[in-house]
């Protein structure tokens, strides 16, 4: 079976990149789309956040806050 597969991709390279290249290609994809989200989470969102945070707490919300 493997031996055919092989002889097969020998024979058309083409399909052997469309069967392997594209979900290569896909999980790169992936994993690059993940690493930009975290990144723009951890370095725009989360300060951003803390900012707003901080500005609030300092800023006196002394016991208005609806508690």
């Amino acid at each position: 079976m493997i031996a055919a597969l092989l002889r097969l991709f020998a024979l058309r390279p083409l399909l052997a990149i469309t069967i392997f290249g594209i979900p290569l290609l896909l999980l790169a994809a992936v994993g690059l789309l993940t690493i930009v989200v975290l990144k723009i989470l951890i370095f725009v969102v989360l300060p951003i956040v803390l900012v707003i945070w901080l500005v609030r707490w300092f800023c006196g919300s002394n016991g208005e806050s609806g508690r």
